[in-house]
């Protein structure tokens, strides 16, 4: 009985210390103070952009993000004056909201600010050689030049010539035909 009293007051104070948090001073280092923001917040995937962090004490730290192909290397502020700034490319292939994390004064800050993907339209490379068809580009008779405008007499009397033999053969085949079957 002894062993279970004892077991309940152990239990009963390790839920009181867990609950009252560490007694540290670490709790000086809220995320709430620092703020990272992202220009453009919403930018196309493999494209740059900038961040922007304010409430740090140091001049230097750095901000990372699933979106990011790498950490932005922060410099810049003034003992918590101004601001840290860095540049970052965001991911190709991405799209969706994703969180920033920042870390400065040797501390990281989670969920300090967002950025959006988004996916750009697809543009393409080359045009692809799949024939046209009637889509081609033509220039029209009328913006033609006179070199262009089309056949000249030289085709029109070769043409003429051919059109002659084809109707002297078939005469000629006929006549043939009409010998032979009487």
């Amino acid at each position: 009985m002894r062993i279970c009293t004892l077991a309940l007051r152990a239990g009963a104070i390790a839920l009181a210390l867990a609950l009252a948090g560490p007694a540290t001073g670490a709790q000086g280092h809220e995320d709430g103070a620092v703020r990272a923001t992202v220009t453009p917040a919403e930018a196309p995937a493999g494209t740059g952009v900038e961040v922007s962090v304010s409430g740090c004490e140091g001049t230097t730290g750095s901000a990372g993000s699933g979106a990011f192909e790498g950490d932005a290397e922060l410099t810049g502020g003034d003992g918590g004056k101004n601001s840290l700034n860095g540049k970052a490319k965001l991911r190709s292939g991405l799209s969706g909201s994703y969180e920033v994390t920042v870390i400065c004064d040797g501390h990281p800050h989670q969920r300090t600010g967002t950025v959006r993907v988004i996916q750009r339209n697809p543009e393409p490379v080359s045009p692809v050689r799949a024939g046209g068809g009637g889509t081609a580009r033509f220039p029209s008779v009328a913006s033609a030049g006179a070199d262009e405008a089309g056949p000249g007499t030289p085709h029109a009397v070769v043409g003429l010539v051919l059109a002659g033999a084809a109707a002297v053969a078939v005469a000629f085949r006929g006549i043939r035909r009409r010998s032979r079957s009487e």
